[in-house]
């Protein structure tokens, strides 16, 4: 699928051929057997099934429901109908002669009549041609007045009374009726009566506001448009001084205003209140505007197609502002526009018809769905490539790839401006030697894309509020764990809570009792200080060899338990503690020869309890003992210490 940007608006081609002439058959079998292993043609789209004629098309229209496709084409002269929501060829139909144009009678394909070039018309149904007829003249366009059920043929010549003709058919009672008079000019050196010379005059072109008033435009060969109601079979307004003849007319859905278009290329917007037109624009080849057609973008801004037989431009109704167009490689003959949808679709001088998605027109129709995910995807595609097939290159970046000593040597560098055109396949060799993980770098990189899109909604920040912002901090932490946080989620975005953290009412007392019932571990004072504290405080108490227990909380708060400022501790000396001196031989034999108690021990292992030695000693012994903030006078009693459970003085 080829991709052309035109300013801001993307076109994308779904169906048509890329070369303005048709291989030989000979020539295409051979080109089809060398790419069948080319991926990219192995990959390719083919919109709609045999969407072709052998040779060329004429004109193509979608039905009412937007079901079925009908086109003409030749050679030999055919109908195809085409069933879009199968994306197939329902059936090919061929005709005597070729088809100039036609119109869809019913809602779908059953009913159509078609204007040969012979100056036959046919009713088709969907079974077989059911009707033909001839008209006097030859026939230049054909639309059809759903209201009095009537075909009007715009015809070339002058009648008996040297006027043009528009030929009334009417399809409920089978018959002509009386012509509509147009005036187209006088045939000077032809006797009156006579159908007249090669140059004279014709109706050319014809349009209807069949959704409002009803009106008929005829534009003439003399550069003329004349308005005709068909209720009373009168003229009510005429239209001169268009340059050249008139070739397109089309009115707009309000029917207030008329679009046309003449023989080189000019087009003119009207309001029916004003002769005098809106706006003029040029289509700029000097080609005669084939179609003309009004058109509402899905961003509901009015535009105006125009098309001639090599481009098809789509302007600003307002001011006539280019927006975008398409230049395929063939003449155009008719363009279909699938309303409200971005997909064009034509009828052309080559062998394959052409189908155009833009999608600022408006979505893909319903039966071509999957084009709006392939233009998704080929949307994220950086292209930097000028041509298809080449790729620009600076001076730094052919030094990175090791190809600057190819510069004025060789012709696979073609310099232009400040660097060099190279050929696809050359570049994309020399990256991968100087980069061979070129592919996994870039899946990287679009796999972090994604990664970092997808954080963007990740809630960034504290949320301020005007009370309780301690609760609505520790809530956003909460949100942040979660798979895929949001801010609306929860009490922050309920409004039910919205007086929590609004309304002064509703402050929360951390300093009451119930709060710290709630919250036991919750040291308020600590909190109230600021961040660097609480860092200093934690390495501080963290690396204390006796200091107090240090916690981190599931809220990310530092709770530290108190550490009481003036503790004392109690030591008590024993006879195994003698101060740095030898310990006392306290053998079994050594205690029996002296006086006194001692307490066995019970070993130094056991838990939960203490070995102390009682030994008898001098009065003059010194008790040692460390008291903070002061040591306590020695008792010289033999009262028992509750601290120590020693008997002194024994």
């Amino acid at each position: 699928m080829k991709a052309e940007n035109v300013g801001d608006v993307s076109v994308y081609t779904v169906a048509g051929a890329e070369t303005a002439r048709p291989l030989p058959d000979w020539l295409a079998r051979r080109r089809k057997r060398s790419l069948k292993n080319d991926v990219e043609y192995q990959n390719r789209i083919e919109l709609l099934q045999d969407f072709e004629f052998e040779e060329a098309s004429q004109c193509i229209r979608i039905s009412d429901d937007g079901e079925w496709l009908m086109s003409t084409g030749t050679y030999k002269p055919q109908i195809h109908v085409h069933q879009l929501s199968h994306l197939s060829l329902s059936f090919a139909r061929h005709t005597t002669s070729l088809n100039t144009t036609f119109q869809i009678l019913s809602t779908d394909y059953t009913k159509s009549i078609h204007l040969q070039s012979d100056r036959k018309i046919e009713l088709h149904t969907q079974g077989a041609c059911h009707y033909e007829t001839r008209i006097p003249r030859y026939g230049r366009d054909l639309i059809y007045d759903r209201h009095s059920a009537e075909a009007l043929i715009p015809a070339v010549g002058l009648d008996a009374e040297g006027n043009g003709e528009v030929f009334r058919l009417n399809l409920e009672v089978g018959r002509f009726m009386k012509s509509y008079h147009v005036d187209i000019g006088a045939d000077e050196g032809v006797e009156t009566g006579l159908q007249g010379s090669i140059g004279v005059g014709a109706v050319l072109v014809a349009a209807q506001a069949e959704n409002t008033h009803n009106l008929t435009a005829f534009g003439t060969s003399i550069g003329t448009i004349e308005f005709w109601d068909p209720r009373s079979k009168s003229r009510v307004s005429i239209i001169g001084g268009q340059e050249g003849e008139v070739t397109a007319l089309d009115f707009d859905s309000s029917g207030l205003s008329l679009a046309s278009g003449t023989s080189t290329g000019l087009i003119k917007l009207f309001d029916l209140r004003s002769p005098v037109p809106l706006l003029q624009k040029d289509q700029g080849l000097g080609f005669p505007v084939k179609e003309l057609m009004h058109m509402t973008t899905a961003s509901q801004e009015k535009k105006v197609l125009s098309a001639d037989k090599r481009v098809v431009k789509i302007w600003d109704e307002s001011d006539g502002k280019p927006w975008t167009s398409v230049e395929p490689l063939v003449d155009i003959n008719s363009v279909a526009w699938c309303k409200d949808t971005g997909m064009l679709l034509s009828a052309n001088e080559g062998k394959q018809q052409h189908a155009w998605f833009i999608p600022e027109l408006g979505p893909a129709p319903k039966w071509a769905s999957f084009l709006d995910n392939m233009v998704d995807e080929m949307a994220e595609e950086v292209r930097t490539e000028t041509y298809e097939n080449y790729k620009f290159l600076t001076k730094p970046e052919l030094k990175a790839l090791s190809l600057d000593h190819l510069v004025g040597k060789t012709s696979l560098l073609r310099p232009y401006m400040h660097g060099y055109f190279a050929a696809s396949k050359l570049y994309d060799q020399a990256r991968l030697i100087a980069n061979p993980y070129a592919w996994e770098d870039e899946q990287n990189k679009r796999i972090k894309e994604k990664i970092d899109k997808e954080r963007e909604s990740r809630i960034r920040g504290n949320k301020k509020v005007k009370v309780n912002q301690r609760l609505a901090d520790k809530l956003l932490k909460r949100q942040e764990r979660r798979i895929e946080p949001d801010l609306k989620a929860g009490a922050l975005g309920d409004e039910r809570f919205a007086k929590i953290f609004e309304d002064e009412a509703y402050k929360i007392d951390e300093t009451s009792r119930e709060f710290k019932a709630l919250n036991p571990s919750t040291n308020i004072e600590l909190l109230d200080n600021d961040a660097e504290l609480h860092a200093k405080l934690a390495a501080k108490y963290s690396d204390d060899e006796d200091g107090s227990d240090v916690s981190m909380e599931s809220d990310d708060e530092i709770v530290q338990k108190p550490k009481p400022k003036e503790k004392v501790e109690m030591k008590v000396s024993s006879s195994s503690r003698g101060g740095g001196r030898e310990a006392r031989d306290t053998a079994f034999g050594s205690r029996a020869q002296k006086s006194g108690r001692v307490t066995k021990s019970r070993g130094a292992d056991v838990v939960g309890e203490r070995s102390v030695t009682f030994v008898p000693e001098s009065r003059k012994k010194k008790f040692e003992e460390t008291v903070e903030p002061a040591a306590k006078p020695r008792r010289s009693d033999a009262r028992r210490s509750a601290s120590t459970n020693t008997f002194r003085k024994m």
